[in-house]
């Protein structure tokens, strides 16, 4: 199976960000330790090549894989590994997950890694012109667009805002949302404020939405 650019993986370098939520008002600091995360969310193309499956609702190869859900995600992220002889970073049992932090198999981002690299040494909302770099309510023509289509940022990341949300692996607020799970980045069909390297997000594990996908991380440097 050739998974070509679509699975290319971008080098992430060490670093500290600041996340913080305007529902609780609270800011906090997280250290960061390198890693990779893909270029491109996953596609619809390489989901299928994986699981065999295509569930996004607007079809194509090059679109962003919707419709997925925090459990599809982190179960394609073993898939993935397995098929690439690495060791899944995922132990799932029933309705728990567990991440094995010493794997060296595909997974998602925390959200600070994801915030960090969507920065890419920036200190703005944005990383560019939204325009410039994101699919929103104000280009889309109200719909999913292909991956890549918008410029990258700095690091050679594309779509980090706008066209799908992205599966993070943390739980939002655990004692207000229970098992919520933190999504980022804004999507398709979000106005220029949702689309803002600070934005979070929320959504039930389970839950399949048209404008939710993911992207991969691995962890450690090259």
């Amino acid at each position: 199976m050739d998974l070509g650019t679509d699975l290319t993986m971008i080098s992430i370098p060490a670093g500290r960000v600041t996340l913080s939520d305007r529902r609780t008002q609270q800011s906090w600091q997280v250290a960061l330790e390198p890693c990779r995360l893909s270029a491109l969310p996953v596609t619809q193309g390489l989901y299928a090549q994986v699981t065999g499956l295509r569930p996004s609702t607007v079809h194509g190869d090059r679109l962003p894989v919707e419709g997925v859900s925090w459990w599809d995600a982190v179960r394609f992220c073993n898939a993935l590994s397995l098929h690439e002889g690495l060791a899944p970073a995922y132990r799932l049992d029933g309705e728990s997950a567990a991440w094995d932090t010493s794997a060296d198999g595909y997974r998602l981002p925390t959200e600070a890694e994801w915030e960090h690299a969507c920065r890419a040494g920036t200190d703005g909302p944005r990383y560019g012109l939204l325009d410039d770099i994101a699919w929103y309510r104000g280009n889309s023509d109200g719909t999913l667009r292909e991956a890549g289509g918008k410029l990258p940022n700095a690091w050679g990341l594309h779509d980090m805002l706008g066209n799908v949300w992205d599966w993070c692996w943390d739980v939002y607020d655990p004692e207000v949302y229970g098992t919520y799970r933190v999504l980022r980045g804004g999507g398709w069909f979000d106005e220029h404020w949702s689309c803002r390297a600070s934005a979070r997000r929320r959504s039930h594990p389970a839950f399949r939405v048209d404008d939710v996908g993911f992207r991969l991380a691995r962890s450690g440097a090259p």
